[in-house]
């Protein structure tokens, strides 16, 4: 029973390290102490020991990096839907001119034009949480309740399954589990502005559109590279029909394409006093004929397109919102059914425009 902890061991201790290794030293007693007694050397060790067991230290955290944001589910509206096939109505006015009339001249009555009536089904999307009750009552790291940590990462996870599904190219069915049109499929050629980046292959890309009350998916066919050319027509096509389609989503491949534009904002920043010069690589803001668009990153769209949103006239109409139920007792476990019913609502294809077919 010779060794002691150093006085040293505490010094340069940094708090959030997890483990530091303990120097003992041979103790500094008095040649008058040599003869202490097992019992007071035995206590002096118990002392070390505690300190050592303070000085090892394991934080109660979790860290996760997984991404939680849902760029398009975020800026939609939130309607309300009354049925398994939400309907809605899209109009238009008809081509301005000059409308002389002849002075006298008896009027002249034309059929007005109807509105267009579409529909998309609602998608029901669950999640389920199966936790045994041993599991939830057990001490953890990090959280106290197991079934709640476990709802809570369900509900995020529930949240990027939706906004997976609305940007993408799902087309609606009426099947035995229903699926609600996504947005890629929704702006058509023949009654939105769809810009087809291969223009030489009029069959690529060729987005089938709104029929029999279902939507139908684009085929991709050939792609080609993003290009200033084709957003800048794309751009041109929502504002033409009444359009303000300021919000510009893109997947990374083609934001990365997208930086080397001419008509990115400016990139500079100003620099003060001492501070350092920050050098900027990319541009959240492009600036058009048609005005200023914010560019967003979406980590859920396919490489095939970039949207152009106009905010005002696009929705998801929810038959459910997302409810958590918790589902009788069957065995010694807690579960819970999380679940959620929607549609996507594209207000009117003519606010909006998408350039398809890149991805190059």
């Amino acid at each position: 029973m010779d060794w002691a902890i150093s006085s040293q061991a505490s010094q340069g201790w940094e708090e959030g390290s997890t483990t530091r290794k303990i120097k003992l030293e041979q103790p500094k007693f008095p040649r008058a102490l040599d003869a202490i007694s097992d019992d007071v050397v035995w206590a002096a060790m118990k002392v070390a020991e505690v300190r050592i067991k303070s000085l090892t230290i394991t934080k109660p955290m979790i860290f996760d990096v997984s991404p939680t944001d849902t760029p398009m589910l975020t800026m939609a509206k939130r309607k309300k839907a009354d049925a398994r096939y939400h309907q809605w109505q899209e109009d238009k006015l008809e081509a301005a001119t000059s409308n002389k009339a002849e002075e006298g001249a008896d009027a002249t009555y034309g059929t007005a034009a109807q509105t267009t009536t579409l529909g998309n089904y609602c998608q029901i999307s669950t999640k389920t949480v199966d936790i045994s009750r041993t599991l939830d009552i057990v001490k953890k790291y990090g959280r106290k309740s197991e079934v709640a940590f476990q709802l809570m990462k369900r509900g995020k996870a529930l949240k990027r399954d939706m906004e997976f599904t609305i940007c993408r190219n799902q087309e609606s069915t009426n099947a035995t589990a229903r699926a609600t049109a996504g947005w890629e499929t929704m702006i058509d050629s023949t009654s939105g502005n769809l810009v087809r980046a291969n223009s030489a292959q009029t069959a690529d890309y060729s987005v089938r559109g709104f029929s029999s009350a279902s939507w139908t998916a684009p085929e991709d066919g050939s792609t080609v590279t993003f290009i200033e050319a084709d957003l800048v027509s794309a751009l041109g096509l929502a504002w033409e029909d009444g359009g303000d389609p300021s919000i510009i989503m893109m997947s990374k491949k083609n934001k990365n394409l997208f930086n080397s534009f001419a008509g990115v904002a400016t990139k500079y920043n100003e620099v003060k006093g001492t501070n350092q010069a920050v050098v900027t690589g990319a541009s959240d803001m492009y600036v058009s004929s048609y005005g200023n668009h914010m560019v967003k990153l979406n980590r859920y769209m396919r490489d095939t397109a970039v949207f152009c949103i106009d905010p005002g006239y696009i929705s998801v109409a929810y038959l459910d919102g997302i409810k958590k139920e918790k589902m009788a007792k069957t065995g010694d476990s807690e579960r819970y059914l999380m679940t959620v019913e929607y549609a996507l609502v594209v207000d009117n294809r003519d606010a909006h425009a998408t350039v398809g077919g890149v991805g190059v």
